[in-house]
């Protein structure tokens, strides 16, 4: 069976082609549209998945989409909001006001200088935000109950007008391609638990999902056995994590459903007991469950950004997250007795929290699946709707399109670049990351997800910390946490602690680890401030001229481990095209672009 998925269209709209449980095709809209999480019906997606694959429109089977119908998402979320009321009412709520001005005794004096802060207790300055939630919510900053309730009815029917626009263009959509007809709809944690688990090649799973909204829930559990889901948990929406990091990252002045990842790598620099109590007594845990008192909403969340620093605010929501998180997991881990965990949804793309889910006793194997988001929702109802049993694990996530060499040719000679074919590619390269030089790497098919795995590549030595800074300015971007590391597979235990069990999902760069002192002293620049690294560990036989390149330069060094950040400048999608990354090349002023058979230097590196 041949099934087309889309993922939904609010956001990150990808296109995948599936046969049969095989993956043949997957990417993003945004990699063809150049805007980053491009929304709306993914015409150009389409396109490339049918020309790629070779296959017609008539060759599709079903399609398959990760919401159901408007009517019915209305009807399972008004069922929530009356949940919703019950707890609110019954909910005793310290009171907010007390507990900050206790807080506020705890922050310390700080001088350390922290990149991309003007200083180290640099807060949010007071915004409309901030006098809204005391017009709400009184001076003692206590959400009543009306306010939240409304809060949630009027999100609602934002939420209900987004969800019918986006299924108008569906439709339309699929009209016009000819294949409404063959339309399918699934249930959206569900399509997030089939990702996970039907490419973790593991017969029997726990499979977490978490996110922001999707289907009435906000994450769920799942037994998986046999090529079977068998779902046993939902978390009811509004009580949601994903959306209570949206929340603080907005407050924190970055783009929720963006930029997540800056606060996941701020938190690092902040003291998070000073926050995290006020944060807990809003969420309330029992049995396997989690509740969130909608007072832990944007509002509070701009109240205490205005009123504290940003590492301590990022630092408590950081913690609070990965403790929720963990304590449901362990709990379900101890119910089922399964030790091998899978994780998708939005949520899971926190790597540090990932890593406190494999901490987790008794967790011995866990896997994250690369596309976590809702850009990989398609692809699992694709995976849902025609997989046959259990199929060995995914060995790699380029799943996008691939250029020829001639493409390559054609786009340097437009841009009346220079280049070479060295004999010694590899070593060549290798030697020059070593010298000191930034090399672009563009070969092969394009990564699928939100991770640059060797093919759309910015490469340079992990010896010299300040890269994190010079570097992020040449690309425009302002960032927390260094960049990552791509380390040889075979020498993963001599540079990660306790990476056993967790090696696949390093593959994809989906997890944390604490590095070892030899990771510490070879590549400093990998590593953050609290020790910890997110790798990309790499075989030869799943990216052969990427791997060649770290191993020569470990033949040079001594050290099997190199930078590895996303090819593309800031704010926009990593490189799809030939044109994309000269484009990015030559705007980022990288010293050497290794595309394809050819090696490039940049035409200002000696200017």
């Amino acid at each position: 069976m041949i099934v087309m998925g889309i993922s939904p269209l609010d956001k990150d709209a990808t296109v995948s082609i599936v046969k049969d449980g095989e993956i043949l095709f997957a990417a993003g809209e945004e990699r063809f549209s150049r805007n980053k999480q491009q929304d709306g019906f993914p015409y150009l997606a389409v396109e490339q998945a049918l020309e790629y694959t070779g296959l017609s429109v008539k060759d599709i089977d079903k399609v398959a989409y990760a919401f159901l119908e408007a009517d019915k998402e209305k009807e399972i979320f008004t069922k929530n909001l009356e949940n919703e009321k019950q707890f609110i009412e019954q909910f005793d709520a310290p009171d907010v006001g007390q507990m900050i001005k206790e807080a506020k005794t705890k922050v310390p004096k700080r001088k350390d200088a922290i990149h991309g802060l003007k200083d180290p207790n640099e807060k949010m300055d007071k915004s409309i935000l901030h006098k809204t939630f005391y017009n709400v919510a009184g001076k003692s900053g206590s959400l009543s109950t009306k306010a939240a309730l409304d809060g949630s009815q009027e999100w609602a029917k934002v939420a209900e007008e987004g969800h019918k626009a986006y299924q108008k263009q569906l439709l339309e959509g699929l009209e016009k391609l000819g294949l409404k007809d063959k339309l399918v709809r699934l249930d959206h944690h569900m399509t997030h638990a089939a990702n996970a688990y039907l490419t973790s090649g593991f017969d029997r799973a726990l499979c977490i999902t978490l996110d922001g909204y999707g289907t009435g829930l906000a994450g769920s559990v799942s037994i998986a056995e046999g090529g079977k889901i068998k779902r046993v948990h939902g978390v009811k929406y509004p009580s949601s994590l994903g959306t209570m990091y949206e929340h603080v990252t907005s407050s924190l002045g970055f783009k929720p459903s963006r930029h997540e990842g800056k606060i996941v790598g701020l938190a690092s620099y902040g003291d998070p007991d000073i926050l995290t109590p006020l944060l807990l007594s809003r969420i309330h845990q029992e049995n396997g469950d989690f509740k969130i008192y909608q007072a832990n909403n944007i509002y509070l969340s701009r109240l205490l950004a205005s009123e504290f620093p940003k590492i301590d605010v990022a630092a408590a929501y950081q913690k609070v997250l990965e403790l929720v998180a963990k304590d449901f997991v362990e709990y379900w881990v101890n119910k089922t007795g399964i030790d091998k965990v899978v994780l998708s949804g939005g949520v899971t793309a926190n790597v540090k929290l990932n890593q406190r889910i494999f901490e987790v006793d008794g967790v011995n194997e866990i896997y994250v699946y690369p596309n976590m988001g809702d850009g990989g929702c398609g692809t699992g109802a694709a995976l849902y709707l025609s997989s046959k049993g259990v199929r060995p694990s995914i060995e790699n996530a380029y799943c996008g399109p691939d250029f020829s060499a001639d493409q390559m040719k054609k786009a340097l000679d437009d841009a009346n670049l220079s280049y070479s074919e060295p004999e010694n590619y590899a070593q060549q390269v290798a030697q020059l990351i070593h010298d000191g030089n930034v090399v672009a790497r563009f070969d092969g098919r394009m990564e699928y997800g939100p991770r640059a795995l060797g093919n759309r590549s910015i490469m340079y030595h992990g010896r010299e910390p300040e890269v994190n800074q010079w570097l992020n300015k040449r690309l425009g971007r302002t960032e927390f946490m260094p960049f990552a590391p791509v380390t040889l597979f075979e020498h993963r235990e001599a540079c990660y602690n306790n990476i056993k069990g967790a090696e696949h999902a390093a593959e994809f760069m989906t997890i944390t680890f604490d590095c070892t002192d030899k990771m510490k002293n070879d590549c400093p620049a990998a590593v953050h401030i609290d020790g910890t690294a997110r790798p990309q560990l790499i075989k030869r036989e799943v990216n052969q001229g990427y791997y060649d390149i770290l191993f020569e330069y470990h033949k040079i060094s001594g050290i099997p481990s190199l930078i590895n950040t996303s090819f593309n400048m800031h704010e926009e999608p990593i490189v799809c095209s030939p044109e994309d990354a000269v484009r990015a090349f030559l705007q980022g002023k990288l010293d050497y672009l290794a595309m394809g058979p050819f090696l490039v230097e940049h035409p200002e590196r000696n200017a």
